[in-house]
């Protein structure tokens, strides 16, 4: 806390010092246009004399006016309100005269009539400014935003007096990583949540224990007092979980708890999953359907649009949302009736029912808002221009391509989208929504070209910190108690791109081993970050991206799509799935080329005699049968990733061929098959690693040591916890917790047709 008060007293001695700089520069540009107005004496002075005057006169303005005005204004509080405004212009006229007197120059003066006009003009500036930059403060904004709220929610309706649910995604901060950033003292709030770091205790309630930090993962406690960002943080203390503790602490009101996900470790599966309860037949981040002919690409608004369609057609449920929902910056609606920068309606005919982009209107309509967005913009386009010209500076690697529009795209996710979405839920929270579910896109965006555990994605999770306490500072003045669950859909895992390291790319190998030509330059692999298809659905652009076309040149030739450090190699003249040995009569040497290829750690291909197998180095084969006694390659994945591999076999989608790149368990890093240096979209490491941070006041997500697993299993989790807090607040027990169902579940207050979808993915798991 004694960081946020010194923040706050940083914060305002910056904007004083804004402004009388700027005070400043107006009585200079005040003093060359107006005749009765010198800075200077008769003789003339230097330049430096005359700035050192205008800078004193300034100030000694600035100080009157912020001390003597309100001893005047009460003794004036009698007058009419006519004359005191006639008043206030002389008044303010006499304290520039005063100030000028009392200066230690001496030089300055002016006419009475000419004072009256420097300083009406000079508060003008003065108070502009100070406006400008109070948008910027976070307490200020807050304040702001009540006074809105209130004035509506005069003439609303009452909202129940249940609490609601506020859900914010954190995208791509893994659950190692934000203990971490809690470690290094870069999240204050979420350490207060769990009363742990920062001098504060820890407690098992608090925080789950994941096992040796040297975990591959490339988060590991130091053991010594570091500083990181100014900020001092001392692992060598007793601590829980690689966080020292102390005993003087309040007691923890979140629980932290890791989650796994299944093999496509990206949003567009995750988030399926979370808000629609399915993520059946989502092998990838792209990924091609030979029997629609089309590339399919989860941040493209006719795909996702598809996507949902399929998972409500499964179900047999709207979503997450569909009881008083609200939607926002998500790819997908969760079935929420208030939506705003929801992908999957971006591509629809706007209409009063449909506006994806309502929420950038709805925001900067506010010219304040407008301000606000804007300073912070410019800001963050030069930090990220700093940024990448230090990282080449110091020959940082890895390292990849941060010029072009990325510094725009990179301000757009990290303030714009981050300022309009935390916007309408803080207007949302202050409407008395019972469900709100909102995705902030800042760290993952920043990570994938900065890297995971980089200072530069470090400081996006300090500004995401402050966003989390401006909700929690507006649930208090919300008409209805709010409980705030922080969670993440995927992790990042670091590590050089596969390109960078072999000079080909995944396309130019699986070229090489069908006997096809190969360019002697090897070309990018486009991102496929979020933030760039929410740049264009903001601007209505085409979100087609360069080598996703429906068919390749000739129709023999393979599709490769890269998803992080997945790869997906299609065929499609052939219209059904092929098997290992149509694919080695076709091309005898492609998948051994493709499986000891030291940069691939594992590849998935149909069998006809086993079904499907697992191809690896040496002429290793297993079938997936066999893949919990023989592990094989996926050995050096961990727990679960052999069920990850199964159960994406089982989808009608997936591609010919699965490559999955290298890992490397002793320092957590992976090889993108696109231009990152942190990804997602396979196994290995981190990106595998989600977290879910729920109040105490909820039931617990796993009774006991259970593993959370699947996107599924986390909507189950949060469709509970909105049937606790909506009806009777009665927690499952362990018994029907273990059994991974909801039959024991307290009925909602108002049932949704979809609350039995879980039992339709039975037979995904048992695949």
């Amino acid at each position: 806390m004694r960081g946020v008060r010194w923040r706050r007293v940083a914060g305002q001695f910056g904007r004083s010092i804004a402004v009388w700089a700027v005070s400043t520069l107006t009585m200079l540009a005040l003093a060359a246009v107006l005749p009765d107005f010198r800075l200077q004496s008769a003789d003339g002075d230097s330049a430096t004399r005359i700035a050192i005057t205008a800078g004193c006169g300034a100030g000694a303005f600035g100080v009157l006016s912020a001390v003597v005005w309100p001893l005047l204004v009460r003794l004036l509080l009698l007058v009419p309100a006519l004359v005191l405004g006639l008043l206030v212009f002389f008044l303010n006229g006499s304290l520039l005269l005063l100030a000028l007197r009392i200066n230690p120059s001496g030089h300055g003066e002016a006419a009475p009539e000419t004072a009256v006009i420097v300083a009406a003009v000079m508060s003008a500036v003065a108070s502009a400014t100070g406006a400008a930059l109070a948008v910027r403060d976070d307490e200020a904004y807050r304040r702001r935003l009540h006074r809105l709220a209130a004035r509506r929610r005069r003439s609303d309706p009452p909202c129940p007096t249940t609490p609601g649910l506020v859900f914010v995604q954190l995208d791509g901060v893994g659950h190692d990583v934000l203990l971490d950033a809690v470690r290094k003292g870069l999240m204050p709030t979420v350490a207060r949540w769990l009363s742990t770091g920062d001098g504060v205790r820890s407690t098992g309630d608090g925080i789950r224990p994941t096992g040796d930090r040297s975990n591959g993962d490339g988060i590991r406690p130091t053991g010594e007092l570091r500083t990181v960002d100014g900020i001092q943080s001392a692992d060598d203390l007793p601590n829980v979980d690689g966080i020292r503790s102390t005993g003087d602490s309040p007691p923890p009101t979140h629980r932290l708890t890791p989650w796994r996900t299944d093999w496509s470790s990206q949003t567009g599966a995750s988030q399926l999953g979370i808000l629609h309860g399915s993520t059946f037949d989502v092998p990838a981040f792209r990924w091609y359907e030979k029997d629609r002919g089309e590339v399919m690409v989860c941040n493209r608004p006719t795909s996702a649009a598809e996507l949902q369609r399929r998972a409500i057609l499964r179900t047999g449920s709207g979503g997450l949302l569909t009881v008083d929902g609200a939607s926002r910056g998500n790819l997908f609606s969760g079935g929420a009736g208030e939506q705003a920068l929801v992908l999957s309606i971006a591509a629809r005919r706007r209409g009063r029912e449909n506006r994806s982009r309502a929420g950038y209107f709805a925001y900067f309509s506010d010219p304040a808002n407008a301000v606000r967005t804007a300073l912070s913009f410019v800001a963050e386009v030069a930090r990220e221009i700093g940024q990448s010209v230090r990282a080449r500076i110091r020959g940082q690697r890895p390292r990849v391509s941060r010029g072009g529009l990325y510094p725009l795209v990179r301000a757009f996710a990290t303030v714009v989208e981050r300022d309009v979405v935390v916007a309408a839920v803080m207007g949302d929270m202050l409407a008395g929504r019972t469900a709100v579910y909102a995705d902030l896109v800042a760290y993952d965006e920043v990570a994938h070209h900065s890297g995971p555990c980089s200072r530069d994605a470090g400081k996006v999770l300090q500004r995401l910190d402050r966003c989390l306490a401006l909700l929690e500072r507006v649930a208090e003045h919300a008409p209805r108690p709010y409980r705030v669950v922080v969670l993440s859909d995927h992790g990042q895992s670091p590590g050089e791109t596969f390109r960078s390291r072999y000079g080909l790319t995944l396309a130019d190998l699986v070229r090489a081993g069908c006997g096809l030509h190969v360019p002697r330059r090897a070309e990018r692999t486009r991102s496929g970050a979020e933030a760039r298809a929410a740049v264009r659905a903001a601007l209505r652009r085409p979100v087609e991206e360069k080598g996703e076309q429906q068919r390749p040149a000739r129709r023999s030739e393979p599709i490769v799509l890269a998803s992080g450090n997945l790869g997906l190699v299609s065929f499609p003249d052939v219209p059904h799935r092929m098997t290992k040995e149509e694919i080695d009569a076709r091309h005898p040497a492609l998948l051994t080329t493709l499986a000891n290829h030291p940069g691939v750690g594992f590849v998935l291909v149909a069998s006809e005699e086993h079904d499907g197998v697992v191809l690896g180095p040496h002429g290793a084969e297993i079938p997936l049968a066999k893949l919990d006694d023989q592990p094989g390659p996926l050995a050096r994945f961990g727990p679960g990733a052999a069920d990850a591999v199964c159960r994406t076999h089982s989808f009608p989608h997936t591609a010919d061929i699965m490559v999955n790149s290298a890992f490397d368990p002793a320092d957590g890093e992976v090889l993108a098959f696109e231009e990152q240096i942190g990804s997602h979209g396979g196994l290995g490491g981190a990106q595998s690693q989600p977290f879910l941070l729920s109040p105490l006041e909820l039931s617990a997500p796993a009774a006991g040591e259970a593993e959370l697993t699947g996107a599924e299993r986390v909507h189950r989790v949060l469709r509970r916890w909105l049937d606790e807090l909506n009806g009777p607040q009665v927690p499952l027990t362990d018994d029907t917790e273990d059994g991974d169902t909801e039959a024991g579940d307290p009925a909602p207050a108002a049932p949704e047709p979809g609350d039995t979808e879980p039992r339709g993915t039975e037979d995904e798991r048992a695949a």
